[in-house]
């Protein structure tokens, strides 16, 4: 890993194969990332013995997460830490200031930001833009907070003329899968990848013909398994936050350079339908005070 992406993209993707992990297994890579001084000098043996492990398991659990072993990941992981960004994520405390509380939200979301552009697979977004450009129906599934991501999306869509339905009712979700044929696209957005309502949607939409694309923070989640596309996020957790608050505001800005695209395939007839449904809501606004 030599490029300045390819080492801010060692941290978010051991986050993304933390669903894979088991409890154990996490909590030794929690035990690494939480060692403020784990560094190209840290024995295998002290990472064990503070974990609570054997040599044997650290070795095991590097190598499930993709590396040779335990010296390719500590220098990974080492050369991760001593990024700037790395820094930016810090925890919010009941004793923050208000000034500090300002920049460790803000701080957060720049971080989920500068790691999401880092791991972003321009192929397969490319080729999302592709499937939303020539879809003859959109389908977008979402929960909650995924719900409204969704409608952002669609929202945005509508202004240059895609139309896109969006459901946040899981028979809705169903219904309307089931009459999706090869011409069509279903998006499923869920931060954890393992939303049940998503997830059955998705699967229907498949097996009806539609191609298929998740919007999610764990690429190994069982959303991005049986999705054609995944378009990840990536963001850490925080007690008081949670973790969906930085990850919403990196798939937003995903989802807004997935707009542009699908505008850039056809740009002439985006700018028209642009300019017609700016006019329909000009009428609703109030440009000058009364």
């Amino acid at each position: 890993m030599n490029s300045a992406n390819d080492l801010k993209a060692v941290g978010p993707r051991i986050r993304m194969m933390m669903p894979q992990l088991t409890p154990l297994e996490a909590r030794v890579v929690e035990t690494v990332f939480g060692l403020r001084d784990f560094s190209e000098e840290t024995a295998l043996k002290d990472l064990a013995a503070e974990a609570g492990v054997s040599e044997a398991m650290v070795v095991k659990i590097t190598k499930k997460l993709g590396f040779n072993g335990y010296r390719d990941f500590r220098s990974a992981v080492s050369s991760y830490n001593r990024l700037p960004t790395a820094e930016m994520h810090q925890e919010l405390s009941p004793e923050d200031s208000t000034k500090e509380i300002i920049q460790k939200v803000f701080r957060t979301s720049i971080h989920a930001l500068e790691e999401t552009l880092a791991i972003l697979d321009v192929e397969a977004f490319d080729h999302a833009a592709d499937l939303v450009a020539k879809a003859r129906q959109r389908d977008f599934y979402g929960v909650g907070g995924s719900a409204q991501i969704a409608r952002d999306v669609a929202h945005k869509f509508l202004r240059i003329g895609v139309r896109a339905n969006v459901q946040d009712d899981s028979h809705m979700m169903l219904m309307s899968a089931s009459l999706l044929s090869s011409d069509d696209v279903a998006i499923g957005f869920s931060h954890s990848g393992r939303t049940t309502a998503v997830i059955d949607a998705i699967q229907l939409a498949r097996k009806s013909g539609a191609r298929t694309i998740a919007v999610t923070n764990y690429g190994g989640s069982p959303l991005a398994q049986i999705a054609d596309i995944v378009l990840c996020s990536t963001a850490q957790g925080s007690p008081l936050m949670g973790e969906n608050a930085a990850a919403r505001i990196a798939q937003l800005n995903i989802l807004d350079a997935l707009f542009v695209a699908v505008a850039q395939r056809n740009y002439q007839a985006a700018e028209r339908n642009l300019e017609k449904t700016m006019a329909a809501v000009a009428s609703k606004r109030r440009d000058k005070l009364a």
